[in-house]
């Protein structure tokens, strides 16, 4: 797909995010806005899946971990086709399928994974990489985390079993966006040097602009050549993005716009680079 498109369909997503967040009354912003990139080449590029068959076999495995940018999951799966537009505007309502953090009881087509308590989507997504493994399947893993979830122990104990059993089919992206719900990350609980730490545990590393969706294929490209070592992309975003007046403030982590906010942050989404 042409770059222009894809990006006039991370913005449609950023439209949506704000809608929904918005009519709901509560929901992480900052997080799910910063992250539409990557879930557009995601769902628009990267991941082998049929909308029209959200159960095939041979499908890829998406496990977003960090549960509570649902938002930018649900809107992102709308826009791929597995269910209408119009159910986004349920968001975090009684009996809605689109709670705010995903959970496969509510049997929404496309989710992989009920999340919400960080730290153990890696797992997870280990344990599926090890089954396609054992089974001789050629589908892939990919988990999505945040910098700040990188502070729980449990990931580390994944990141360990993936190149203990040289998981190749299995790519990690950290959105490295810096801030988390207290403030920094350097502040809150220093993860650097964090090249390093994957490194040390046997991992593939690989830096990309988490806002250009060029640079996130091209990184998820890389990793797909790499054999007999997990792949981590570490990714630069940026809280909020796209909405110049919120971005890069982590008082945005789980704050929603008021209504009167809505028109001006779709706005500043139709005029943003």
């Amino acid at each position: 797909m042409e770059a222009s498109k894809l990006i006039k369909i991370s913005k449609n997503i950023r439209k949506d995010i704000i809608r929904s967040i918005a009519v709901a009354g509560s929901g992480h912003t900052g997080g799910s806005m910063g992250m539409a990139d990557v879930f557009t080449a995601l769902y628009f590029s990267v991941l082998n899946h049929k909308p029209d068959n959200p159960n095939w076999p041979e499908r890829d495995r998406l496990i977003l971990s960090i549960g509570h940018i649902a938002p930018v999951l649900y809107a992102s799966l709308a826009h791929a086709g597995y269910f209408k537009k119009e159910e986004l505007l349920t968001l975090r309502k009684l009996g809605s399928r689109l709670q705010g953090h995903p959970g496969r009881d509510h049997n929404l087509p496309g989710l992989e994974l009920s999340a919400g308590s960080l730290g153990q989507g890696l797992s997870v997504a280990v344990g599926l990489a090890l089954s396609a493994k054992i089974d001789n399947k050629s589908w892939r893993v990919y988990s999505i985390h945040g910098d700040g979830e990188l502070q729980e122990g449990s990931i580390w104990e994944a990141a360990m079993s993936a190149s203990h059993y040289e998981l190749d089919n299995i790519c990690a992206l950290v959105d490295r966006n810096g801030v988390q719900i207290d403030g920094k990350t350097r502040g809150v609980m220093n993860i650097e040097p964090l090249e390093d730490k994957f490194k040390a545990f046997g991992w593939n590393v690989i830096h990309c602009d988490g806002n250009n969706i060029a640079e996130v294929i091209s990184a998820y490209e890389k990793a797909g050549k790499v054999k007999k070592q997990p792949s981590v992309i570490i990714a630069k975003t940026l809280m909020g993005k796209g909405i110049k007046t919120i971005e890069d403030n982590y008082t945005w982590h789980g704050k929603p716009p008021s209504s009167e906010q809505v028109e001006d942050f779709i706005s500043q989404i139709e005029s943003s680079n």
